[in-house]
């Protein structure tokens, strides 16, 4: 049995960040974590610089690599923006279909159910058309609706394979009883593009949703007088994702978020990515150009259209904020793998493949433990 020692400057194993910590690998699988001191005599020993940690896992990526999933919604697409995502640490993700045409959402369905396990793909991201206009974002209203039998016949064929699901939606465009009914399904509901109030969030919390999709972007804000979405989410036990880019929100709104929720843990770090991640500075959505300026990604309205950002960069943001690395790392890894019902698959040290590993410098930059 081929054994080595992977010895990093410090080890992540899904929940802690360890000092003096090895890796056990045998046959290219992770079987244990000891203290550096214990590891036996004369064995390989690989010594690296940095942490070792699972690789991210995103559940909201749009795009990358130049490609934009909603047009490219095919094998060929997906493998191209999943290479972007892989060369900076993403090695699990949810492709992200937004608000379209019915016929669009059929084929995104049709692509994840064609290439479910490959290039890290993990389930899939369903974020509209059934969320409110008065926050759409840069979601083309034409298309948004209410939730129909169409959309609820592409989550059955995907839950008949047993893929993992995520729907992002409004209450303003569903019934809790419908929610219920989608739950039942087994998919992850989230609320996301919402101008509800706080009980009318509360109310879908009370049918099974366990998120709100990027954390005060497109949603009721939070008043004294008027908890909104925002409030609701914050006080919430569900999970709430959030871009931590400097940009979608103010970095002390983003440490007071993270410090203010009654359950830990819960808090999920994502992208957003649009095709600009390891690609070029301009696509199109809508058929409108979308320009990166300055860090922004701008549609002709001049709002932002989606992010140009990375899990590191991420990590690195929050923890200029205060929030430790360890909970960064538990945001960008374990955390949406529980949130999705992957926690035995994705995020953990133990039992996870070299290949599923990742060393992260101090600057942010992401290496194979093994290269």
């Amino acid at each position: 049995m081929a054994e080595i020692w992977l010895n990093p400057t410090r080890l992540f194993d899904g929940h802690t960040l360890h000092n003096e910590m090895a890796a056990r690998v045998e046959n290219g699988v992770v079987t244990g974590i000891a203290p550096v001191a214990e590891i036996p005599p004369n064995a390989d020993v690989s010594a690296l610089n940095g942490t070792l940690t699972p690789s991210f896992f995103d559940i909201q990526i749009n795009g990358g690599d130049g490609v934009l999933f909603n047009t490219s919604p095919h094998r060929a697409g997906l493998a191209a923006i999943a290479k972007a995502h892989h060369n900076i640490g993403t090695q699990h993700w949810l492709p992200t279909v937004i608000t379209d045409a019915p016929e669009v959402l059929e084929a995104a369905v049709s692509a994840v159910l064609d290439c479910f396990g490959e290039y890290g793909i993990a389930g899939i991201h369903i974020e509209g058309p059934h969320i409110a206009t008065a926050r759409n974002g840069t979601h083309k209203p034409s298309y948004i609706r209410p939730f129909d039998r169409r959309t609820m016949a592409q989550l059955k064929r995907l839950r008949a394979q047993g893929i993992p699901v995520l729907l992002t939606l409004a209450p303003e465009s569903v019934t809790p009883k419908q929610v219920a009914e989608i739950v039942a399904l087994g998919v992850t509901v989230s609320m996301g593009h919402t101008n509800a109030s706080a009980a009318e969030a509360e109310a879908l919390l009370g049918e099974g949703a366990t998120l709100f999709t990027h954390l005060f972007n497109a949603m009721s804000q939070m008043e004294n007088r008027a908890p909104g979405v925002v409030g609701a989410a914050i006080n919430s036990r569900a999970y709430c994702s959030i871009i931590a880019d400097g940009l979608h929100v103010d970095p002390s709104m983003l440490a007071l978020a993270c410090r203010a929720r009654p359950l830990k843990d819960h808090m999920i770090l994502i992208t957003d990515a649009m095709p600009t991640v390891g690609g070029p500075e301009h696509f199109t959505l809508y058929g409108e150009a979308i320009h990166l300026k300055e860090g922004r990604l701008i549609n002709p309205q001049g709002s932002l259209a989606g992010a140009h950002t990375t899990i590191p960069e991420g990590i690195a943001m929050l923890q200029t904020v205060g929030i430790s690395m360890e909970e960064a790392l538990r945001m960008a890894t374990s955390n949406p793998a529980k949130l999705m019902g992957l926690g035995e698959k994705i995020g953990r040290l133990i039992g996870a493949e070299v290949s599923d590993l990742i060393m992260m410098s101090a600057a942010g930059e992401i290496s194979a433990p093994c290269a």
